[in-house]
């Protein structure tokens, strides 16, 4: 059993992972470790090129998902199939440095079973940057409370903190919220993250937003309570301005008009009810997804290192 497994994501990362691995074996000489990476359903050369490395490099398991079921399944995928006594989850992209390896196995081996690399800069475009913000600051409002402001995606997590994740089979949510969500003791270490030099992101806007939408309705109830809210509080609101149009009606002060503010009266109220109807929909669709009991992830195929 090794020390620590450093679990690599890859999707379409082909550019990267020359220098990824370069940068991970540097960075972690001296401590005794394995790698497993996961291609999740990519389409470039990223297969081909794990397969090579692995023939290489006895300290290595490359693992082939059958197609791409997400970073946040690829991760779990990885995890499942990491011996070490702890884990670091690092993206393929360089933008996470891998030089806060060593001083993450050291905080880890004081006794912190979470290490967190909170991102405390981003060198990215500036939309880019705003939605990230708008998510951690919502997450730690609604959702996680002691979700780090910059957020992270880097980590390291003990073997106690691996075996309760990967025995929660829980699709649709976010990995980071449940490393958050087991409590354990946990240590944070800002860094800047980098801009990416090679290849083109694949975190596309309609994949954050899913994102944010499953991390959402897997840590918090807001959302419906925010529909509550809104029903009672238009509730409120239109009894006493059926109760105002009444008492108008009765003391013959209103004349029987107003075609155009009752259509908007209609569309109003429609929209609010078609906009608590998604709402909950969100809620059971994940419901649905969790009682069909498929599997998380298929295998294609997995290729090991050979011992030397």
């Amino acid at each position: 059993m090794p020390d620590v497994s450093i679990v690599v994501p890859v999707f379409h990362n082909e550019e990267n992972l020359p220098d990824l691995v370069r940068a991970l074996e540097k960075s972690t000489a001296g401590i005794d470790v394995e790698f497993v990476f996961v291609d999740d359903g990519s389409r470039d050369g990223s297969w081909a090129w794990l397969e090579r490395w692995v023939m290489h490099e006895p300290r290595a398991t490359a693992v082939k998902l059958s197609r791409n079921f997400g970073s946040f399944t690829a991760c779990a995928a990885g995890l499942a199939h990491a011996r070490g006594k702890a884990a670091v989850i690092i993206a393929a992209d360089l933008q996470d440095p891998p030089e806060l390896i060593p001083e993450m196995v050291c905080r880890w081996r004081e006794g912190h079973e979470v290490v967190l690399a909170v991102r405390d800069r981003r060198i990215e475009p500036l939309l880019q940057r705003t939605l990230a913000g708008v998510y951690y600051r919502l997450m730690r409002r609604w959702a996680l409370s002691d979700m780090p402001v910059g957020g992270f995606d880097f980590c390291l997590i003990d073997r106690k903190v691996i075996d309760t994740v990967t025995s929660i089979e829980e699709r649709n949510s976010s990995l980071m919220g449940l490393i958050l969500w087991t409590g354990y003791r946990r240590s944070q270490i800002p860094y800047t993250r980098r801009a990416r030099e090679k290849g083109r992101s694949m975190w596309t806007l309609t994949k954050k937003l899913k994102y944010f939408v499953d991390s959402l309705v897997a840590f918090s109830y807001v959302p419906i309570r925010l529909m509550q809210g809104l029903g009672a509080l238009i509730a409120v609101l239109g009894f006493a301005w059926a109760t105002l149009i009444v008492v108008l009606r009765l003391n013959n002060d209103i004349a029987i008009e107003g075609w155009s503010a009752l259509m908007m009266v209609v569309l109003v109220l429609g929209g609010l009810q078609l906009l608590t109807l998604g709402v909950l929909g969100e809620y059971l669709w994940r419901t649905l997804d969790e009682t069909k009991r498929r599997p998380l992830y298929l295998v294609d195929r997995v290729a090991r290192g050979r011992p030397e």
